[in-house]
This record gives structure tokens, C-alpha cells and sequence, in this order.
């Protein structure tokens, strides 16, 4: 798997790094911390921060695009209670990444 940047400059970036790995088993995954640019916004006030995933996995085949980002919103569910205000997502299949 291409895992985009390998060093996560903080813990929150890893933890969704491997969640998203470990249930949609990716070519290639990308995950951003976009935080910084949303400083002052309610979500990042009350501690959740803003992040960005461009992901590839065989696992989007067939699928429409809101049950793509249902299946990254389920595999981060336990974060997104706290530690995620808000997950832009580019989800693609294979031969959509080309």
C-alpha cells in the first residue's frame, strides 16, 4: 500500500491512518491536517479537528459516492465523537485513481 506520507506529525493522523487501513485495505492513503487552517471555527474550539483523506481501495467498486464516504465515516465512527469536526473525503476505486 501507498500510504502517502509515512510520518504523522501527531497521534490523531496515525490513529486514522490505521483505521482506515485496516477496514478498507487501500492502494493508497493519504490523510492531512487541515486544522490549522479552520482556527477559531466552534469545532476546533471544542477540540475536534479538520482533516482531509484522499483513499483508493477496491472496496469502493460498484459504489455510490455517500455510501464510499459511509464506509469512511464507519471506519473512523469512534473519532468522529471528539477528535474529528469535520472529514473532507476524495474516496476512489483503481482504475479512478489513474
Amino acid at each position: 500500500m501507498n500510504t502517502g506520507t509515512t510520518k504523522f506529525p501527531n497521534e490523531r493522523l496515525e490513529r486514522i491512518h490505521t483505521a482506515l487501513a485496516a477496514a478498507l485495505e487501500p492502494s493508497f492513503l493519504e490523510v492531512s491536517d487541515d486544522s490549522h487552517l479552520h482556527v477559531g471555527h466552534a469545532g476546533a474550539a471544542s477540540g475536534g479537528g479538520h482533516y482531509s483523506v484522499k483513499i483508493v481501495s477496491d472496496r469502493f467498486h460498484g459504489l455510490r459516492l455517500v455510501m464510499r464516504h459511509r464506509l469512511v465515516y464507519d471506519a473512523v465512527a469512534e473519532m468522529m465523537r471528539a477528535e474529528i469536526h469535520a472529514l473532507a473525503i476524495t474516496a476512489l476505486t483503481p482504475s479512478e485513481s489513474d
